[in-house]
């Protein structure tokens, strides 16, 4: 009987002593997913202090990858899109690598002019290979199961974590402030007070991407692609 009680203090003790000696885990990063929109008077043009949502403005950055030069032309369009009963206006992002083109997204935005904050309603996406498309890979729209995201908060704090995009399968692209007063230097200009956003993807949390975007004028850095130029251009 004393030995066997002997032997499970002991084991007691060596449980505890494991338990002590193990790394406290480190707590899932939480991101808002659930947006109030109920209170938002949507419309499809608007502006707040990082995102300009405005016909005929576009954003011209290049940089280079390796040995290939990379080029994003991103242009808000002329042309609208209802999706669930909300109008929303059609950004139009056109990448290409040494020339050729890449991809073309036709990206769906509103305004809420309560909040300032610009929404996600999703987009269609034209792969291209060799001049020709291959596949519509990361196209989605908020519908049916799918919701809108949050492309940019009219107030951007410090340390907020909010998706861009909620398709589960298909596009959960995330967002962390991690910087409110950067400066940063681009062929279009030096920048100051610039806003930076860490990016991962809830389909593939390991990977990460930076933007930069300046006060009155949007997104100035890419990953590796700078700003060269911006302003509205016509229709």
């Amino acid at each position: 009987m004393k030995r066997s009680i002997l032997t499970i203090l002991a084991g007691i003790c060596i449980a505890t002593l494991l338990h002590a000696q193990q790394k406290p885990a480190v707590p899932l990063k939480e991101f808002t997913s659930d947006f109030d929109t109920r209170n938002c008077s949507f419309q499809p043009f608007g502006q707040n202090r990082f995102f300009i949502l405005q016909v005929g403005y576009r954003l011209v950055l290049k940089g280079m990858e390796g040995k290939d030069t990379m080029m994003l032309v991103v242009t808000v369009t002329d042309s609208m899109k209802l999706i669930s009963d909300r109008n929303t206006r059609v950004v139009e992002e056109r990448e290409t690598r040494n020339g050729k083109l890449t991809e073309i997204s036709r990206n769906y935005f509103a305004f809420c002019r309560e909040s300032g904050s610009v929404y996600c309603y999703g987009e269609d996406v034209d792969n291209y290979r060799d001049g020709k498309v291959v596949n519509h890979k990361g196209s989605w729209l908020a519908e049916a199961d799918f919701l809108p995201g949050i492309a940019m908060p009219g107030i951007v704090l410090l340390g907020s974590r909010y998706y861009e995009e909620m398709a589960a399968g298909v596009a959960m692209d995330r967002a962390e402030v991690v910087s409110l007063n950067e400066s940063l230097k681009t062929p279009a200009g030096t920048f100051p007070g610039c806003l930076k956003v860490e990016e991962t993807s809830a389909l593939d949390p390991k990977e990460k991407e930076y933007k930069y975007y300046a006060p009155g004028i949007g997104l100035i850095k890419d990953e590796n692609m700078l700003l060269v130029s911006f302003g509205f251009v016509k229709q």
